[in-house]
């Protein structure tokens, strides 16, 4: 399994990884990260991607919703999975990334089982 983390803050992806890596997985999972949209949606195009975590806020001329908007356009990627990870908590945010094609969203600071659990909900499905 492949895993897109996209953060701008090392640290933070540091963090999930780690999150990612404790959870008890038929297969062996992978870590693709970038720091930015754009080096996002150049891997995400480039590689096979299972599943992305996506940051909201990110330090670049794209947002995540900006990013996640892109995904859903392109036909290669239009299934995978999408978790919004952010600090952006408020209702109408939250509605806006699930109708623009988001499959789940957590609220840093970022509770490991509730990570943990969302992505075992998505990949069982």
């Amino acid at each position: 399994m492949i895993c897109l983390l996209v953060d701008d803050s090392r640290s933070a992806r540091n963090l999930i990884k780690s999150y990612v890596s404790e959870i008890k997985l038929s297969q062996k999972c992978d870590f693709l990260e970038a720091a930015n949209g754009e080096e996002a949606l150049r891997i995400i195009q480039l590689h096979h991607v299972d599943i992305v975590l996506l940051d909201w806020n990110l330090s670049s001329y794209m947002t995540g919703l900006d990013v996640l908007k892109v995904i859903r356009q392109l036909d290669k990627c239009k299934k995978i999975p999408v978790i919004m990870v952010t600090g952006e908590g408020d209702r109408q945010n939250v509605i806006g990334s699930l109708k623009c094609g988001a499959n789940d969203f957590i609220i840093k600071p970022i509770d490991k089982k509730l990570l943990t659990d969302k992505i075992l909900k998505i990949l069982t499905k």
